[in-house]
């Protein structure tokens, strides 16, 4: 992989692993403040959705090595 795409994955799993932890913020103080549950659940599965492109993220940085 070259240089500038490890680069760009990075950058990119970066910018997402803040959006995941906003997301966590967000929640939090949505049920802190007895929001509708339905928007609870809509966020949580945003976030969801973000922590698994993370981890492709990941897979793509950290390559399977078989011993």
């Amino acid at each position: 992989m070259a240089d500038q795409d490890q680069a760009e994955i990075r950058l990119e799993f970066a910018r997402l692993k803040q959006e995941h932890a906003d997301f966590d913020v967000a929640i939090n103080a949505m049920i802190a403040t007895g929001c509708d549950p339905l928007q609870v659940q809509r966020m949580k599965k945003k976030k969801l959705s973000i922590k698994d492109r993370l981890r492709e993220l990941e897979d793509r940085i950290i390559p399977d090595i078989i011993a």
